[in-house]
């Protein structure tokens, strides 16, 4: 079984050009799915059956996953058995059957203009590191990028002269996405005052760098924006996109449109974009329940 999750990994690594995040998502899914089909009793893989599966997500769900884990999981298994069919490994597939688990799509947590002032003017610009934290703060919410794509930076993905930077999404896909002035402004800084005094007498073409010199990990980047959301007293429950949903928020709040918005996002479907139109929705409801003769 070993054998075949690797064989399976390297396909969608090498073919279809799949984010390592999500190589490592698959495999830990496939390998959470082949011990449960070596349990009591032993199922082989050429003979389970859609209950199986049906059992093993059932299973999932018991053990607390949240049904987006659970709906990645079935996502990893169907792939799985469609690749071992094409290349004749097995014969029939048992989640051909089977339906992805109707989802309700959760509106992501987001800040407010104010808790944006707060967290971004949160760093210490008398220190290089919180001139390089301002700088990367600053990036996330004028881009929306991911994280990891933030981490992933290089300098020459960054033009300051015209504001626009080069990202590497998903799947290897490029994009090109508007850079604002006051972004500008922080990673000047940071490339004139923060980034010669950590780089040393190193070499690198990667924008953000660890105080050691070397490329900022993604979980860094996570640890720097736990720790202003806090020194700014924001009490919200924070995950490492909080600055990518209020980006969308913030942006089809004003007026952007929704295609323009996917793309700066780097959304493959408009489907993933549209959970943010939940704002325009609270804000026709407002307008709605000020002038309506009969709210």
């Amino acid at each position: 079984m070993k054998e075949f999750i690797d064989m399976f990994l390297n396909y969608i690594s090498v073919e279809r050009g799949l984010a390592s995040n999500t190589i490592i998502s698959y495999r830990e899914d496939l390998e959470s799915f082949m011990d449960f089909l070596k349990k009591h009793p032993p199922i082989q893989l050429s003979k389970t059956t859609r209950n199986d599966i049906s059992n093993f997500m059932l299973q999932q769900k018991d053990r607390g996953l949240s049904s987006s884990s659970i709906s990645r999981r079935l996502a990893a298994i169907k792939s799985f058995y469609r690749f071992l069919v094409r290349e004749k490994i097995l014969k029939a597939d048992p989640t051909s059957l089977i339906d992805s688990p109707k989802l309700w799509k959760k509106i992501p947590e987001t800040l407010s203009l104010n808790e944006v002032d707060s967290l971004l003017n949160a760093p210490d610009l008398r220190n290089i590191q919180g001139i390089r934290d301002k700088a990367i703060l600053e990036t996330l919410y004028a881009t929306g990028m991911r994280v990891s794509e933030a981490g992933n930076l290089k300098l020459d993905n960054v033009n300051l002269d015209i504001g626009f930077l080069r990202c590497i999404g998903k799947g290897n896909k490029e994009r090109v996405i508007p850079f604002g002035k006051k972004a500008i402004v922080a990673v000047k800084r940071y490339l004139e005052v923060s980034r010669p005094a950590l780089l040393k007498k190193n070499e690198s073409d990667i924008l953000f760098l660890s105080r050691f010199g070397k490329k900022i990990s993604r979980q860094s980047i996570w640890k720097i924006i736990q720790r202003y959301t806090k020194e700014a007293g924001i009490k919200k429950h924070i995950k490492p996109h909080l600055l990518r949903h209020s980006f969308a928020t913030h942006l089809l709040e004003r007026g952007a449109d929704l295609r323009s918005v996917q793309e700066m996002l780097g959304h493959a479907n408009i489907s993933t974009t549209q959970i943010y139109t939940h704002i325009n929705k609270d804000r026709l409801k407002s307008i709605h329940r000020m002038f309506h003769p009969r709210p």
